[in-house]
């Protein structure tokens, strides 16, 4: 009798001391983590659950990897641990850590291009941009990516990034094409891209874009050379960036499909990647018979219908050059 007490005895107090360690570890799972700031931390793909826990206890974001693990296990949250890059509030528990690399939402990163930029300088951008893999495809046209701020997570494919922006570019340049006014000196949507391209690169200012349109236009529809700056930086760099001099003459009369000081009409394509509003200007011009504009010294422009009046504009600009 007495053997038999000591025997219930003994397995009452494993089952107090089984009792007390697991409310103790359940405690600690759910209880506040010892991350004093949030922090984001990056999950590698093909990591298996010990693997994760060891990285999550490395980084500061759990103390017990051991516990996390029994924790994930008992919980059924283990088996729905997935990779990218997960941000956690500070003190996050265990169970939330968890529970937020199971179910919730990856770290949102953004790529933005600029209007204007070339393929060269939108592929540079995307081949920099922290968090995607793989090499972005070499072969896309001159102004086939369009400008936009992109989101994206860690771990996605620079081809695919590549892609929504070709693909971006092609449904608005549709959409824009089907809604486009009527009597342009354009024909095409490819000729469409040229010119908002061209007009991107002339003015900053939003409201000067459709009066550009309109210039380039009526010397389109006069046979008249476009004689565009732009257009000759383009022939000059070959789309690889910013040139770090002025044109000068000589620019101005290189042989060039692209230098329309020379040729005659559109150049060849696109010399950048135009933004949606530039696109617009191209195909809702301003009702303007203006054939000429120059700098106004004050960030816009000064239109002129004849060859007299802008002369006297050109005068008055470099007056107030230094």
């Amino acid at each position: 009798m007495t053997a038999r007490r000591g025997l219930a005895f003994v397995l009452i107090v494993i089952v107090l001391v089984a009792a007390g360690v697991l409310a103790w570890g359940w405690h600690g799972y759910g209880g506040p983590g010892p991350l004093a700031e949030g922090r984001a931390v990056v999950i590698p793909k093909s990591q298996g659950t010990r693997a994760v826990a060891v990285l999550l206890e490395e980084k500061g974001v759990i103390s017990d990897a051991r516990m996390f693990l029994a924790g994930a296990w008992v919980s059924g949250v283990a088996r729905h641990l997935r990779a990218g890059e997960f941000a956690f509030p500070r003190h996050a528990s265990m169970a939330e850590v968890a529970h937020h690399l199971a179910y919730g939402t990856p770290v949102v990163r953004r790529l933005t291009i600029a209007e204007g930029l070339t393929t060269v300088q939108t592929l540079a951008l995307v081949a920099e941009a922290e968090g995607l893999e793989g090499a972005a495809p070499k072969s896309i046209p001159e102004g086939a990516l369009f400008p936009e701020t992109y989101n994206y997570s860690w771990g996605d494919a620079r081809a695919d990034m590549v892609a929504r922006m070709k693909k971006a570019m092609d449904e608005a340049l549709a959409k824009a094409w089907a809604a486009r006014a009527d009597n342009l000196a354009i024909t095409t949507p490819a000729e469409a891209l040229t010119l908002a391209s061209i007009v991107e690169k002339e003015t900053a200012v939003p409201a000067e874009r459709p009066i550009v349109s309109a210039v380039f236009q009526n010397r389109l529809r006069r046979g008249m050379k476009l004689q565009s700056d732009p257009t000759v930086l383009y022939a000059v760099t070959k789309g690889t960036g910013p040139l770090s001099r002025k044109l000068t003459r000589a620019d101005l009369e290189a042989e060039s499909p692209y230098n329309t000081y020379v040729a005659s009409g559109l150049p060849p394509g696109p010399i950048g990647a135009p933004g949606r509003a530039a696109i617009e200007a191209v195909l809702h011009p301003a009702r303007s018979d203006a054939l000429y504009f120059v700098a106004d010294g004050s960030g816009g422009h000064v239109f002129a219908k004849t060859l007299d009046e802008h002369n006297r504009n050109v005068a008055r600009w470099r007056a107030l050059q230094p």
